[in-house]
């Protein structure tokens, strides 16, 4: 039987722990250590001459944090705001953005290893967002990677 091994020489853990949440239909999932918290957070000061994707910034304790729309960012729609709309305020680069979602689903913890490798394609979400893609009983959890989601387009396009 083989495993991985941590530092310590002990069994290394594969659990892979998601908060989820729907976009467009779709299911998504970030890591949970990346969520710094979720909030209903609907006052938002609109910031002139951003990208139609930075939807205004908020006042968090003291903290300005810049809100973006999860669903223009891929490229599924704007979000309408709704009773279930949601910030998920997520930890990048040092430090905190909120991403607009339609709504929040659970915590789901999954074995890393049954990560699929994204497809080119999941109903027009550009795959370089994509860490992998989990099956779940009856439904796909389309796993992101928070660090290439949230970089500047510049910077996104620079690596392509």
């Amino acid at each position: 039987m083989s495993y991985e091994e941590d530092n310590n020489g002990g069994p290394k853990s594969t659990e892979l722990q998601l908060g989820t949440f729907y976009l467009g239909g779709l299911r998504f999932g970030v890591d949970i250590l990346e969520i710094q918290e979720i909030n209903r957070q609907r006052d938002l000061t609109l910031v002139p001459h951003t990208s139609k994707q930075v939807r205004g910034v908020i006042n968090l304790r003291g903290e300005v944090v810049s809100v973006l729309d999860l669903g223009t960012v891929l490229g599924l729609g704007e979000i309408v705001f709704g009773q279930q709309t949601r910030n998920i305020v997520l930890h990048s680069g040092g430090e905190l953005v909120g991403v607009l979602v339609d709504r929040l689903s659970d915590v789901v913890a999954i074995d890393s290893r049954n990560l699929q490798p994204p497809p080119a394609n999941i109903s027009g979400v550009d795959a370089r967002f994509m860490m992998g893609v989990h099956q779940m009983d009856e439904e796909l959890i389309v796993v992101l990677k928070i660090e290439e989601l949230l970089a500047p387009p510049e910077t996104a396009n620079a690596t392509n």
